[in-house]
């Protein structure tokens, strides 16, 4: 482990494996052709429709999942903080990795009841580095950062979340050994550009950050994502599965956006969405309808309903 990576778990034992009556294999139709034992699905433009809502098809879905021995991981760019609502959004089910990796969270115990089982998070002397590196490459670059329990941002940044900020300074300030939340870790810094194209900005990012954080982006406008170095999507996914003794083959991911494609690449069957961003096709071996078409539902129901 490296020493600017802090991971605490106390994650649950392993599920039994997937029931027996499963298919190991779904000949041509593009299914997998390994039994699954994990389904790991992103929220935003993937699970949840466009107006963020589950439909009881979806929902039956992932019960029907569950049901069949199956675990259900939420693996969202959402931060920690708005865990009781994806709760609330899936009643009940599954685990979330949350952050684009940098936590995994508990939801079996309801809004309210939910519980760190991991946390990955970012040194703030890498904190500080990829602020103080991409403000140079990129002149009016705005930050917010996100803690376990703690929202933070600059005067600057806009509005584009629900909440409002706990504290406003300058992201340098925010980010000092003695600044605001300093007991909590960092879980990832959110950056924007008023003018620079997203996938633009997204290039320039990993360019001057380098390996001094991991850097990727889930929404359309230039909202970039900057984890600990090597903080993932896939990587943490990685780490719960090697705790169940669950291999890539035996996981099934759905996505739609950049910070999806390392999951779509690693597990042993992907599908990107209808509506997703070309990188994220690319990654994937499957389409799946779009979301607001329950294209998830409508694979698992291929895969447990059937």
């Amino acid at each position: 482990m490296r020493e600017n990576e802090r991971v605490t778990s106390a994650t649950r034992q392993p599920q039994n494996p997937a029931s027996p009556a499963l298919s190991a294999s779904f000949g041509q139709d593009g299914g997998p052709v390994v039994r699954p034992r994990l389904i790991a699905t992103d929220l935003d433009g993937t699970l949840l429709r466009d107006d963020k809502s589950v439909s009881p098809r979806t929902v039956a879905a992932l019960a029907a999942a569950e049901k069949a021995g199956v675990e259900v991981f939420f693996v969202t760019g959402r931060p920690a903080r708005w865990m009781d609502v994806v709760s609330d959004h899936v009643h009940g089910h599954g685990l979330a990795i949350c952050g684009n990796g940098a936590a995994v969270v508990d939801l079996h115990g309801g809004p309210g009841a939910h519980r760190f089982v991991k946390v990955r998070e970012l040194a703030r002397e890498n904190a500080l580095d990829a602020v103080r590196l991409l403000r140079d490459a990129a002149p009016g670059t705005v930050y917010a950062i996100e803690q376990t329990y703690g929202f933070h941002q600059e005067p600057d940044y806009p509005k584009l979340h629900m909440e409002v900020p706990d504290e406003l300074a300058p992201a340098e300030d925010l980010l000092a050994a003695d600044g605001p939340g300093a007991a909590e870790p960092v879980l990832k810094i959110l950056a924007y550009h008023p003018t620079l194209d997203p996938d633009a900005f997204l290039t320039l990012a990993r360019v001057a950050i380098a390996d001094r954080a991991g850097v990727t982006r889930s929404s359309p406008s230039a909202l970039l994502e900057i984890s600990g170095p090597e903080v993932s999507k896939a990587s943490t996914l990685a780490l719960c599965c090697a705790e169940r003794g669950i291999s890539h083959e035996e996981v099934v991911a759905f996505g739609d956006m950049p910070n999806d494609v390392a999951m779509l690449e690693w597990a042993g069957t992907s599908y990107a969405m209808a509506n997703a961003h070309p990188l994220a096709v690319a990654a994937a071996d499957h389409v799946a309808p779009r979301n607001d078409e329950d294209g998830v539902a409508a694979v698992l129901e291929q895969l447990f309903l059937a």
